[in-house]
């Protein structure tokens, strides 16, 4: 059984940077895509970013700029750097990862706090 385990929420004041890591753990064949979305109270969990394992990039027009994904495959992990943090990215962060022959897998989530 794989599993994908987040690391590096928390709280931070406004203005502040936060990296969050992801590692899949289990047997793994390959993984695709991996990438992170987020999800306030009442709201749809919403897109951050992916990456393709060659390394393509996409983001949510609006964080463009401020976060970075980037992973190891060797590794199997996904990172989010995210810097110039506002009060409204204030969500639980979940890491996402296309198994081969698996499909979808998800993190169980990670808090992140941004303090004004």
């Amino acid at each position: 059984q794989v599993q994908l385990v987040e690391s590096g929420g928390g709280l931070v004041q406004a203005g502040g940077s936060l990296r969050l890591s992801c590692a899949a753990t289990g047997i793994i064949y390959r993984i695709h895509d991996m990438g992170w979305y987020r999800q306030v109270p009442g709201k749809q969990r919403a897109l951050v970013a992916t990456i393709t394992s060659g390394g393509s990039t996409n983001y949510a027009d609006s964080l463009k700029g401020r976060f970075t994904i980037s992973r190891d495959n060797a590794k199997n992990t996904v990172y989010l750097q995210m810097s110039s943090l506002q009060p409204e990215d204030t969500a639980v962060y979940y890491c996402y990862a296309k198994l081969a022959w698996l499909g979808d897998s998800w993190g169980q989530g990670t808090q992140v706090t941004v303090s004004s």
